[in-house]
């Protein structure tokens, strides 16, 4: 898949996650198969202002490559100027990704993410101003709409193709929906049919037959995972392989545990072994999700502050995982 004049491997993105998709996160999704991933929303006013810890967000590997950034805001001069200044020159981005579907209230409040689908005039000014000055492709994510008495996401998709943007990512729900309900593939389908750019299609992809069934559905150039990917980066190597008419391989718990125990080292050396651990723990939750005995060993991961002894609860619990399969 090409979006741009950026090659992908394949159609299957890791879809943008505050507190989830970070560098460590992102590299491991890469290797399991993402053909493109995308970094936590990056607020433009914090780039623009030259805030740290905005800054950091923006740091990725070249392992991930290629890989999008994602920033969000309200104001097109100064979200064309941080295009301009900053991001034109890092020659490890290869995607600029716009984000107007975000439903946090903090978001909104501020009059960015979802709050701009009630502004589609706005929404126009930002992506002209954009457009017009990087030196990337840019793309898009939106929601159907704000709520169901608004929903104009194929205004906006028009819009957004009229104003050079080289990629739509559309989730099937509206602002007012957050993660609940179900989300609308017709409306997905209606957009592609709409529009002429990429359509990735987003929502409810949990299995990875589910992403089959979505592309064939809907027409959809690509999917992008987000909350089927937390503790499951092998979505996206099982979703390959069904696409190439493989066998769909479920990961064991020996590789479960073993992935976890990665990531908590890959983490702990990117961010420090204080920050890692702690971020770390709502990693394992996903990730042994399911596992048997695993409650009790999520409870005694809480309590960890260290990274030895994280690790060797995983592996005192494989351990013990090994002994029942035995018996």
């Amino acid at each position: 898949m090409k979006i741009g004049n950026i090659d992908l491997q394949n159609n299957i993105f890791l879809a943008p996650m505050a507190g989830v998709t970070d560098k460590a996160y992102r590299i491991i999704c890469k290797e399991m198969g993402a053909g493109l991933v995308v970094t936590e929303m990056i607020s433009s006013k914090g780039l623009y202002y030259k805030d740290k810890k905005t800054e950091n967000l923006t740091d990725v590997d070249s392992d991930e490559r290629p890989v999008a950034l994602q920033i969000f805001g309200s104001d097109p001069s100064i979200m064309a100027e941080v295009v301009e200044k900053y991001i034109n020159p890092r020659r490890d981005l290869d995607i600029l990704d716009i984000n107007m579907g975000c439903p946090a209230p903090k978001i909104v409040k501020n009059g960015g993410g979802a709050a701009l689908l009630k502004n589609p005039s706005l929404i126009r000014n930002i992506l002209r101003e954009i457009v017009k000055v990087s030196n990337k492709s840019v793309t898009l994510k939106i929601r159907m709409g704000w709520d169901h008495d608004s929903i104009n996401g194929i205004e906006i998709g028009k819009i957004a193709e009229e104003e050079g943007v080289s990629a739509i990512t559309i989730h099937g729900r509206t602002r007012d929906m957050f993660y609940s309900g179900k989300a609308d593939w017709d409306f997905i389908k209606k957009l592609k049919e709409s529009i002429n750019i990429p359509v990735i299609g987003n929502g409810d992809i949990f299995e990875p037959v589910d992403a089959i069934n979505m592309m064939k559905y809907t027409g959809c150039d690509g999917v992008a995972i987000g909350r089927g990917a937390m503790g499951n980066p092998w979505i996206f190597n099982r979703i390959k392989l069904i696409m190439e008419g493989k066998e769909d391989i479920k990961p064991s718990y020996r590789e479960i545990i073993h992935m976890a125990i990665r990531h908590l080292k890959l983490l702990c050396y990117i961010k420090g072994e204080k920050v890692g651990v702690k971020e770390m723990r709502k990693h394992i939750s996903w990730y042994l999700k399911g596992v048997k005995g695993s409650n009790k060993i999520k409870n005694q991961i809480n309590a960890i502050v260290n990274k030895d002894e994280m690790e060797k609860i995983l592996v005192d619990y494989l351990s013990e995982l090994d002994t029942f399969a035995i018996n």
